[in-house]
C-alpha cells in the first residue's frame, strides 16, 4: 500500500511527524531517500520532538555518522547520516548491525550509501520537494 503525507509549511511538520510515526506504527528501520536540502535532518527533528528528545539535541551526524538521542520515554533513538560513507566497510566499522539490531528505532538519512546491507526490513520513504516548497513524505509498506 502506497502513502502519502504532505508537509505543505514549516508550522505542520510536527503534526505531520507524529501522523507518520503512527502510519509507520512498529517499524524501527527508516531510511529517508531525499535530494539535499530536502529536509531529510528537520523532519527528523520533527519526529524526535514527537517522541520528546530535547530540540537542542538533535543534530545531523553528518562527521559522527550516528548521533544517539533519548526519547521521553527513555528509549534510544539512532540517527544516522551515511552522506560521508563512501565504503560498506565504513558503516560496519561502526557496528552498524548493532545498532539496527537494538530493536530502538533507527533513522537513516542518505541510506543509499549503504543500501545493499540494509536489512529487507528497512522501511524506504522519499522526500521530494514540490514547486510550491512543500514536501511530500512517500512510502510502501
Amino acid at each position: 500500500m502506497r502513502h502519502e503525507l504532505t508537509i505543505k509549511t514549516l508550522s505542520d511538520i510536527d503534526s505531520v511527524a507524529k501522523e507518520f510515526l503512527a502510519a509507520v506504527g512498529e517499524n524501527r528501520l527508516i531510511a529517508f531517500y531525499a535530494p539535499m536540502g530536502a529536509g531529510k535532518t528537520t523532519f527528523t527533528t520533527a519526529i524526535c520532538r514527537v517522541l520528546g528528545v530535547a530540540d537542542d539535541a538533535v543534530s545531523s551526524p553528518t562527521f559522527s555518522i550516528v548521533n544517539e538521542y533519548r526519547t521521553a520515554s527513555g528509549e534510544s533513538l539512532f540517527h544516522f547520516d551515511f552522506y560521508r560513507i563512501s565504503k560498506i566497510s565504513e558503516a560496519l566499522d561502526i557496528g552498524l548491525f548493532d545498532y539496527l539490531d537494538s530493536g530502538s528505532l533507527c533513522i537513516m538519512e542518505w541510506p543509499e550509501n549503504i543500501d545493499e546491507i540494509l536489512p529487507e526490513d528497512t522501511l524506504k520513504v522519499t522526500i521530494s520537494v514540490s514547486a510550491d516548497g512543500s514536501r511530500s513524505i512517500c512510502w510502501e509498506d
